[in-house]
């Protein structure tokens, strides 16, 4: 039986190629893991109102919305106070885009370019998205013959209906909530500039003119991460993308994105990861 806040789910597929997950909850959630990935993601709301922390700020996603998360970006979404919601989360890699968009790739990967991660489409097109992913979830869900061909297709057309409308239109945009989620944003991306320094939380504050204990709680509140936890996963992203394009010795990638101690560097790494720096770097030159 699913749980009440869990009314519907159904899946397709895998992370290796593409997947598809459409969940319908009819109570409160908010994500639990802090992470990011290295393939990309699109997020479908088709019903409810959601707040999604992506990269550097925080937006109000409604119905109709769609996120585009590119490979490697922290990322996470919170409840706003209004129960259920329902949603369409989409996953693939570069293997794909290649196989289905050949020449087009780039065309098809340009929604993860723009400024804003979240796209607010205007009516029609909006219609056009809708009828794509409900023809998409309805053959997951039924599975009638066939229906395997049917995810892959329905990414392409949702990826090249909104690569053309951006390409002759400028997106709404999609303003900060309150002037302290733009405070916030302002200290995401201090962070995101300056991981690799000695960062405490008492400097950032002092730098931004606001309490320890008033930005620790309001960062946590804002981006549904931690001061703490959003400054070591931008470490850790960082060094493993060191790991897997340079030749740095582990030593070296650890001092340079911002740890004094080897072996915390070690612990937290296999921690976030599951593996060792070591054990990542020969799996992603494999």
């Amino acid at each position: 039986m699913p749980s009440p806040a869990e009314l519907e789910t159904c899946h397709y597929g895998s992370e290796t190629d593409h997947f598809v997950e459409y969940v319908k909850r009819s109570g409160p959630y908010t994500m639990q893991n802090d992470h990011f990935h290295a393939y990309y993601e699109i997020y479908y709301l088709l019903s409810g109102r959601r707040i999604y922390f992506v990269k550097d700020r925080t937006y109000t996603v409604e119905q109709g919305d769609l996120v585009f998360i590119a490979k490697n970006e922290l990322h996470k979404t919170l409840q706003t106070g209004e129960p259920g919601h329902e949603r369409v989360v989409i996953h693939f890699g570069d293997a794909f885009i290649r196989e289905r968009g050949g020449p087009h790739a780039k065309l098809l990967l340009s929604p993860f370019e723009q400024k804003s991660h979240v796209i607010r489409l205007p009516l029609a097109e909006q219609k056009t998205v809708a009828s794509i992913i409900r023809r998409m979830v309805t053959e997951i869900r039924h599975k009638p013959p066939g229906f395997e061909l049917v995810p892959a297709a329905a990414i392409v057309d949702l990826l090249l209906a909104t690569a053309r409308y951006l390409q002759n239109n400028e997106p709404a945009p999609i303003l900060d909530a309150t002037p302290l989620h733009a405070k916030i944003s302002e200290v995401v991306r201090y962070l995101n500039e300056h991981y690799h320094e000695p960062i405490k939380l008492g400097g950032i504050a002092e730098r931004f003119f606001i309490s320890p204990y008033y930005l620790s709680r309001m960062f946590k509140e804002v981006t549904g991460f931690t001061f703490s936890d959003y400054l070591i996963l931008t470490r850790v992203k960082e060094a493993q993308r060191l790991l897997r394009d340079s030749d740095a010795t582990i030593a070296e990638i650890a001092s340079s994105v911002g740890f004094d101690n080897f072996s915390h560097f070690g612990k937290t790494f296999k921690k976030i990861t599951r593996m060792s720096p070591r054990e990542f770097r020969r799996q992603s030159r494999s």
